[in-house]
């Protein structure tokens, strides 16, 4: 099995170094480039195609916002974008989210919980931390939602549950026992829920469903 490629984008050359460290220790995982402002993110990650990116959002040129936006907007087949932020109760932080992050992960965080974090999203997973996110969405999200989502009508009664237990952090195995369906019942209807939400993984999914009054964060 091929090691999982990581490019790391962070203005600190002392961060680089030791998120490289921590990941090269591991036989799985491989880094393959570094950046140092947003811009040159979007060039070294356009060039090598990695598999995730690690992202800081205070960089110069462009910040980490608005190159994962570029990132995800353009390319065929983009990589998982996780943010790397020393703060996790920031406006950044929740913009990236909005941006088409699959998660945050804060620089004091053990080495151990950044190599599980780039191993989860590597296979399509998200980084839902479900308070963090409710307390960035009550502080930072929409003031006003506007009417429902023409999403909200397409799903399900058992759809509409999923999404609000997908709000609460319950991971499928959880969601299964909760509403005492099969795993693989719950997996279709995930997958139903990101399909009619138009969002690319669950963190997104539960980032609309508070964007637009479907869940309240408070």
């Amino acid at each position: 099995m091929s090691a999982i490629r990581v490019v790391i984008a962070d203005d600190e050359r002392m961060v680089r170094t030791a998120l490289r460290v921590i990941l090269d220790a591991e036989p799985d995982l491989k880094v393959i480039g570094e950046a140092s402002t947003g811009a040159e993110a979007v060039s070294v990650v356009r060039e090598l195609r990695p598999d995730v990116v690690l992202m800081d959002v205070r960089m110069p040129e462009i910040d980490g916002i608005r190159a994962t936006e570029h990132i995800l907007g353009t390319l065929a087949e983009p990589p998982r974008i996780v943010v790397v932020t020393t703060f996790e109760n920031d406006s950044y932080v929740y913009d990236a989210l909005r941006a088409g992050a699959a998660g945050f992960l804060l620089k004091r965080a053990a080495a151990e919980e950044l190599v599980q974090a780039v191993r989860l999203v590597a296979r399509s997973d998200s980084l839902l931390f479900p308070s963090a996110l409710r307390s960035l969405a009550a502080e930072y999200g929409s003031r006003q939602p506007a009417a429902p989502p023409p999403w909200a009508a397409r799903l399900t009664e058992r759809e509409a549950d999923v999404l609000r237990l997908m709000a609460t952090g319950l991971t499928n195995a959880e969601i299964a026992g909760r509403m005492g369906v099969g795993p693989a019942t719950t997996k279709t209807h995930v997958a139903a829920v990101l399909a009619k939400t138009g969002a690319r993984d669950r963190t997104q999914a539960v980032i609309a469903a508070y964007e637009s009054g479907f869940v309240s964060p408070r």
